[in-house]
């Protein structure tokens, strides 16, 4: 149901990022308690009804590349994306470790090949890369990863594509976070611009952000397990229990908008209701303005 100029979106995405699962549900510095705000954002964005063609986790999905955490965030995802109807979308983050993330999450041989793959959701392509540095904590993606997005993009798809990847090619205010950017960036961005690439969907920093690159809107998803409080000055930012988010990421056919949802226990107000949508639905557009728009 919509009221406005725009039909609904063609596309649906959930947006995630950074879980930074530990095995054994230990706590991510003595501090963090990962695997319950993990369970508390599916929780979250399972209950804005959105049943979305695809969901994408940008990255750092373990802290320390651990078998057995990865083997517990199946267990906590599939079930939740099953109930969604939606294919879930793994990008390796840095914290990551190939071996274990393809053996565990991908039934793949466990080799230190980059994870990469290309899905078809009705049109619209969505291409996973791979832009960790084994062993490293900055991201780089080398010739061959790009040749073979190059070859990917060489035909357009109907509904265009959206890049998903962990290191965000986007400049950050905090000093020590350029340290871990994306190196060679204008490597990307030769094979990026004029192609059909409508978004790239990133993590790795921890708080939501969004930008350009190569005339490609760029958007960060915040973390599940922790957050950078930026009320801070540059130099002093550091991770707080709060402030966690994920995205939804809506794509028409001229448009693709990133909404950050707050993953909060708090009380809303009752205004707007499916009642109150239903009973404006049976209004003409006059009535509508007439009941809605006048300043009272």
């Amino acid at each position: 149901m919509h009221f406005g100029q725009h039909a609904p979106a063609a596309r649906v995405l959930l947006h995630l990022s950074d879980t930074h699962l530990l095995g054994g549900d230990r706590l991510l510095g003595e501090r963090y308690d990962t695997a319950r705000h993990l369970r508390r954002t599916l929780e979250a964005a399972e209950a804005t009804g959105v049943r979305p063609d695809a969901v994408v986790f940008t990255g750092d999905l373990t802290d320390l590349g651990e078998p057995e955490a990865y083997r517990a965030l199946r267990a906590e995802v599939e079930p939740w994306a099953a109930r969604l109807g939606a294919p879930v979308v793994w990008v390796a983050g840095n914290h990551d470790e190939r071996p274990a993330l393809r053996a565990e999450l991908l039934d793949a041989e466990a080799s230190d090949e980059p994870v990469t793959g290309v899905w078809d959701l009705g049109g619209l392509r969505l291409i996973a890369l791979d832009s960790t540095v084994p062993g490293w904590h900055h991201g780089d993606l080398d010739a061959a990863q790009l040749d073979w997005l190059r070859g990917e993009l060489a035909e357009p798809a109907p509904l265009g594509t959206i890049l998903a990847l962990h290191h965000p090619p986007l400049p950050t205010h905090i000093p020590f976070f350029d340290i871990l950017e994306l190196r060679d960036q204008s490597g990307l961005a030769e094979v990026v611009r004029g192609s059909d690439v409508r978004a790239i969907l990133a993590g790795h920093l921890h708080y939501s952000t969004s930008g350009t690159f190569a005339g490609v809107p760029v958007n960060v998803a915040a973390a599940s397990c922790y957050t950078m409080d930026l009320a801070r000055p540059a130099d002093e930012v550091n991770g707080m229990d709060a402030g966690r988010s994920f995205h939804l990421v809506h794509v028409w056919d001229d448009t693709v908008t990133h909404a950050v949802v707050p993953v909060v226990d708090a009380e809303a107000a009752g205004f707007f209701t499916p009642e109150w949508t239903a009973r404006m639905a049976s209004l003409t557009a006059e009535e509508r303005l007439e009941a809605f728009s006048r300043k009272r």
